[in-house]
């Protein structure tokens, strides 16, 4: 009986010493240094400011095609109602007819003042206008992003005859014409970094 309660007491005693062990350690492990802290802060400091660019970019690449499929069936829609039309098929074409066709649109969005945003860019707009006396057309994306260049001319060079690049108002590089094939290359060189490339699709 009293080796038993011995052993018992023994228990006992080696229970409370391993109990006892890891309570000491916790109260000298609580909580990170200031250095820590300051380390891990400027780490993820770090990489926010590395790293949000980069993401905003790759959304803008991402809405590309989308934008792109939107614009190429407007293109298409239009020539084939232009195909019923003879002479100046055109005549009186804007943006509009592109406001009424994207009502529905999760790409582009069409603003209270009837004005279409292609969303590759800061308030960059989509504007539409009839040229050479309504025998064609011109579809012209304003504060373009050089994330979306050339990308969004390389999904709408099949449907425009030619296309014109450049940063801000006024004639731009020509990029593709009736002479000369599109040239995503030159695109790219024509391209400004920030929301202020101009892209002209001329359509006939």
């Amino acid at each position: 009986m009293h080796s038993q309660s011995r052993v018992q007491a023994a228990r006992a005693g080696t229970d409370s010493r391993l109990v006892a062990v890891p309570l000491r350690r916790r109260s000298r492990q609580a909580g990170f240094s200031l250095i820590e802290v300051s380390i891990v802060t400027a780490i993820i400091l770090l990489i926010a400011v590395v790293g949000i660019p980069a993401i905003g970019n790759y959304v803008l690449e991402n809405k590309v095609p989308k934008v792109g499929q939107e614009l190429a069936r407007f293109i298409v829609h239009m020539r084939i109602n232009a195909g019923t039309s003879s002479g100046a098929p055109y005549q009186g074409i804007g943006v509009g007819n592109l406001a009424a066709q994207v009502i529905d649109s999760s790409v582009l969005t069409k603003t209270a003042a009837n004005t279409v945003l292609h969303g590759l860019g800061s308030d960059g707009t989509v504007e539409v206008a009839s040229e050479d006396s309504g025998k064609g057309f011109v579809l012209r994306l304003k504060k373009v992003n050089h994330a979306a260049c050339p990308s969004i001319a390389s999904v709408l060079q099949r449907l425009a005859d030619s296309i014109t690049v450049g940063s801000g108002e006024g004639a731009g590089a020509t990029v593709k014409s009736a002479t000369a094939p599109y040239s995503a290359l030159a695109t790219e060189a024509a391209c400004a970094k920030g929301d202020v490339n101009q892209f002209e699709f001329h359509v006939t």
